[in-house]
């Protein structure tokens, strides 16, 4: 192997790591056509297909395979060589990357953005907000942000928040118009606010009930979403009858817009958790943004 080959190799990395040049080519801010003519020419130079392509997939030859596995490790390698080039010194700077659901990103990160952005200045921070289930380590992130009962084994996780609780609640407008359900059972016969996942499965209401968890199966729906805020606007105007995060919605209830149905049923569940992989070195930035926003909302604990 040559110098010449190591930028067509990161190219390769990239699409095997994200699946398709259009995904690499994304990543990387160049054209899909740049980064097939890289992968396409790497090969001509090993004399050997990566790649089997056809209009509608991609995927990974027997040889590609062996190449990815050797090389993907070492690239990350060299990515940490270069990062601890950089950081000459424990002073923190430089970006650090994190994945957080919409729910985390308001409660625990949000509020204290401005007072970390003061307390380090060279730490830039990308924050992508999603509800998928993001692989960090493949995805290139620091830190991510996830409920307990979702981590991996394999992460090292920091708690963040204390045990969290979901809660039905109603407006008074919604129960004067519709009545108030008298049982859990009632509530399939309400109308209800939904929450849908990126990967299109409806969020189940978890709740319990004689001491045993159980689901509340063959709710109607009246809005369904992805964005927690519009759950909330759309139970604050009447619209339905909601499942939320109680820490989101208690100024809420406590002001009398919100009404709080069936508490003895809402149960808790393990809290927001800060996590990295175990296979990353702790660069001065990360380690700065975990311990800041660990000790940021101690006082919720």
């Amino acid at each position: 192997m040559t110098r010449e080959h190591l930028p067509h190799l990161s190219l390769f990395a990239e699409v095997a790591r994200r699946g398709g040049f259009r995904a690499a080519a994304r990543a990387l801010g160049m054209s899909p056509s740049a980064v097939s003519h890289s992968v396409a020419l790497l090969e001509e130079r090993l004399g050997v297909r990566l790649l089997n392509r056809t209009k509608r997939s991609l995927a990974l030859t027997e040889a590609g395979e062996r190449l990815f596995a050797r090389l993907d490790p070492a690239m990350e390698d060299i990515a940490q060589g270069l990062r601890d080039a950089v950081e000459t010194s424990d002073e923190p700077s430089g970006r650090v990357r994190i994945t957080t659901p919409q729910s985390a990103c308001t409660m625990l990160l949000k509020p204290h953005l401005g007072d970390f952005s003061r307390a380090f200045p060279e730490v830039s921070l990308e924050i992508l907000v999603e509800d998928r289930f993001v692989d960090i380590v493949a995805d290139r992130f620091d830190v991510g942000l996830r409920l307990g009962e979702a981590l991996r084994p394999d992460m090292i996780a920091v708690m963040l928040s204390p045990p969290m609780r979901f809660t039905i609640v109603a407006s008074p407008d919604y129960l004067a118009r519709h009545g108030r359900p008298a049982s859990l059972d009632d509530l399939a016969h309400h109308r209800c606010i939904r929450r849908r996942f990126s990967s299109g499965l409806l969020y189940v209401w978890e709740v319990e009930r004689d001491g045993t968890e159980i689901t509340l199966p063959h709710l109607s729906e009246t809005i369904t979403t992805n964005d927690d805020d519009l759950m909330l606007e759309a139970a604050l105007n009447g619209s339905g009858i909601a499942f939320h995060y109680e820490r989101r919605i208690a100024r809420h209830i406590a002001e009398g817009r919100l009404i709080e149905l069936f508490p003895e049923n809402c149960g808790t569940f393990p809290g927001f958790y800060l996590y990295h992989s175990s296979r990353r070195g702790m660069r001065p930035a990360v380690r700065a943004f975990i311990d800041f926003f660990v000790a940021a909302n101690r006082t919720l604990r």
